[in-house]
């Protein structure tokens, strides 16, 4: 049996089926958690989760995180255990005074901990979905961040608005939608952090043809393409680095 526990919840893999009160609750005793849940998926560009509550009530949490707080509701907004080193390895990239643009700011997933661990001048972080831009609010305060800006709003209406040294476009579906909005806002030699889910075969290939398509006449400079994890059989979560000129 599958599991991870996000703050004091526990989250299930799908394939578990056994659903005896008595061994929920001896579970959720061994893992000191109040509630457990199975989440199907997530969906839509609000990421949303589907899911199913088998022991508690309460799906509300804490989850520390790389020296960060994450308050959240797994019944409304998304949580991606996965992409923990990702998150401390930007922040640990972002150089003192840059002004860094989030976008699909979700909860604060990258936000925060570039709050925390870097000397940013400024954080811009933008999210859609109103809940989690609700938890976004909060874990700035629960983090004593001052220095970023919550919008909530769509990026491509937003992003034009705003110009950073550092965007961070930390969603993987449909991604390359945004990505003008991005290069638009970006400052002379920023530096672009472009997810995407791609076929193996095509990982080397496709996302930075896809950064380079959408920026016109200025130059792209690959720095890497760093591997988040496996999203399919054959599919690769990846990230890529690439600077703006």
């Amino acid at each position: 049996m599958k599991w991870k526990c996000i703050g004091d919840i526990l989250i299930l893999d799908n394939k578990f089926d056994f659903e005896s009160e008595d061994e929920l609750a001896m579970l959720a005793k061994k893992h000191n958690v109040k509630t457990i849940m199975k989440i199907d998926h997530i969906q839509g560009t609000k990421r949303e989760p589907v899911y199913k509550i088998l022991f508690g009530r309460d799906t509300e949490t804490v989850n520390k995180e790389n020296g960060c707080l994450f308050k959240l509701d797994l019944a409304k907004v998304m949580w991606s255990k996965g992409n923990n080193n990702e998150r401390l390895r930007i922040a640990k990239l972002v150089e003192d005074d840059e002004v860094v643009m989030d976008m699909f700011a979700g909860i604060g997933y990258f936000s925060i901990p570039i709050g925390v661990h870097s000397n940013a001048k400024h954080i811009y972080s933008i999210e859609i979905n109103p809940n989690s831009y609700f938890y976004l609010n909060e874990n700035i305060k629960l983090n004593k961040l001052t220095n970023v800006t919550p919008i909530l709003g769509d990026c491509k209406d937003v992003a034009p608005k705003y110009n950073a040294d550092r965007i961070v476009m930390g969603y993987v579906k449909t991604t390359h939608h945004y990505l003008k909005a991005a290069i638009d806002s970006l400052n002379e030699g920023g530096i672009l952090h472009y997810h995407e889910t791609v076929p193996e075969k095509l990982m080397k290939t496709r996302p930075v043809e896809r950064i380079m398509s959408q920026a016109g006449s200025r130059d792209v400079e690959l720095i890497k393409i760093n591997k988040i994890k496996k999203y399919a059989p054959g599919v690769e979560h990846v990230v890529v680095d690439a600077r703006i000129n």
